[in-house]
């Protein structure tokens, strides 16, 4: 009952207070500032400079260099990924100053919420909940790198994968380059030509490039059904000679599907066996802190 004892607390108690204003005497009602400074190496001069927030709840003004450069009506929304080309206003070489303010979740903005497993802090968990940081490339950046599996069921000899990114042109110009991937030492490439300012999604299918038919896989099961293998993913565009962008993930080679049986149940396989979900609830730390 500590948390009671806060300025704007007096909700009723098993009220969901996501759904009310603040109170009168909440300090949270203002917007709160978060401020730091930071210094971009002199090569960075000629390149696209990505200032990524990967979570801010709910509402932010984003101040770079005394510029507003995004309102808090562009970024908005707790578990959504910002992403602001910030070359022309950060200074290589120089001291930067970064200032997000920002604001409180309103009763009908779908943001954060607690049912009965913690009461919700009087802030209604306003602020920067997830990291901040820089990333660079060059005239195209590639983003969301996917491999997707599909078998001959029930064989598991060969998985047939199907590659997948997002190229993005951030100039006012067109550019054509080449994007290639690699899966261990599984090479693949193709051209592509972007327009200014065009965001396209690129695929590789197994039928126009063979080698993505993987003889003999080290499948990926559940927990207990087998082992848990996983495979490098890289990518990378290249234009004028030049690296402009690269990205990596890791992925398992499996096969999710789903479908409703007779009386209506949802019944999920997994390289097309089936598989009981008995997964439970998960509720984040109250004050969103990462726990190891």
């Amino acid at each position: 009952m500590n948390l009671r004892m806060m300025p704007g607390c007096n909700y009723p108690i098993g009220a969901n207070f996501s759904l009310r204003p603040m109170p009168e005497d909440s300090p949270f009602r203002v917007s709160w500032w978060y401020r730091t400074e930071f210094q971009l190496p002199v090569d960075y001069r000629n390149r696209n400079i990505w200032l990524h927030l990967d979570g801010i709840n709910f509402r932010a003004n984003i101040w770079l260099n005394g510029k507003l450069i995004a309102g808090s009506d562009q970024i908005a929304g707790t578990f959504r990924l910002h992403e602001l080309n910030i070359r022309e206003i950060t200074r290589a070489g120089e001291l930067n100053t970064l200032a997000v303010e920002v604001f409180p979740a309103l009763p009908d903005d779908l943001g954060w919420t607690w049912v009965d497993w913690n009461p919700m802090p009087p802030d209604k968990n306003m602020g920067i909940f997830r990291d901040v940081y820089l990333t660079n490339s060059g005239p195209v950046t590639l983003r969301y790198p996917q491999a997707v599996t599909h078998f001959d069921l029930p064989s598991l000899e060969t998985a047939h994968l199907t590659v997948n990114a997002e190229a993005h042109n951030a100039t006012d110009g067109e550019v054509e380059g080449l994007l290639s991937g690699r899966i261990e030492g599984i090479r693949f490439s193709q051209r592509i030509k972007l327009g200014p300012q065009e965001t396209k999604s690129i695929s590789f299918t197994p039928e126009q490039f063979p080698q993505l038919n993987l003889a003999h896989p080290r499948v990926w099961w559940p927990v207990n059904l087998g082992g848990q293998d996983l495979y490098d993913l890289e990518i990378e565009f290249t234009a004028d000679g030049k690296i402009s962008d690269r990205q990596n993930t890791r992925f398992g080679v499996r096969e999710i599907a789903s479908e409703l049986d007779r009386q209506n149940h949802r019944l999920f396989k997994i390289n097309g066996k089936n598989i009981l979900i008995r997964g439970g609830g998960w509720a984040s730390d109250m004050f969103l802190r990462e726990i190891a």
